[in-house]
């Protein structure tokens, strides 16, 4: 049978953290599909398209998965893409609480969806894309925590602003 599972997220930018997840649901699932949300109530740095050109660029590795944005409600893109599973990241117990409620609702509005957690590694715990972008716009070092071409991308758009 094949599954597939859409990792939804803004990806403001997208960190080493989503790219663990990513690998590790790309050996679990026949296909993945990270569905990066328009958003334009957190206001992102990077409008959708560039977000969807530096996910594909940091995935090209892994054949199962694709890229693509999305602007309406999680459950319609997830049966519009024929998905059998959200994929969600729980970094800490605060993340818990808030995930457990958006699968609650998602279950409500598409039974059929299931949702799926998983960890990162512990390296990855604690960051997070809006912890990354307030480093880099004081000038502070993300090597550790984005892939190389998404530290070019946030020191490009900081140089700019």
């Amino acid at each position: 049978m094949q599954i597939t599972a859409i990792y939804p997220g803004t990806f403001d930018p997208i960190t080493n953290g989503h790219l663990d997840l990513i690998a590790r649901a790309s050996r679990i699932h026949y296909k993945v599909i990270v569905a990066v949300a328009e958003n334009k109530d957190k206001q992102p740095l990077f409008s959708l398209s560039e977000r969807v050109e530096m996910i594909k660029e940091v995935t090209q590795e892994f054949s199962s998965v694709s890229v693509l944005g999305f602007d309406n409600l999680l459950v319609e893109f997830a049966k519009q893409q024929n998905a059998d599973v959200i994929l969600r990241g729980l970094r800490a117990v605060s993340d818990f609480e808030f995930e457990f409620q958006l699968a609650g609702m998602n279950r409500r509005l598409s039974p059929e969806l299931e949702t799926v957690f998983l960890t990162p590694a512990e390296q990855y715990e604690f960051i997070s894309s809006s912890m990354i972008r307030e480093i880099a716009k004081l000038g502070g070092d993300v090597s550790s925590c984005v892939p190389l071409t998404v530290q070019k991308k946030l020191t490009q758009k900081f140089s700019e602003k």
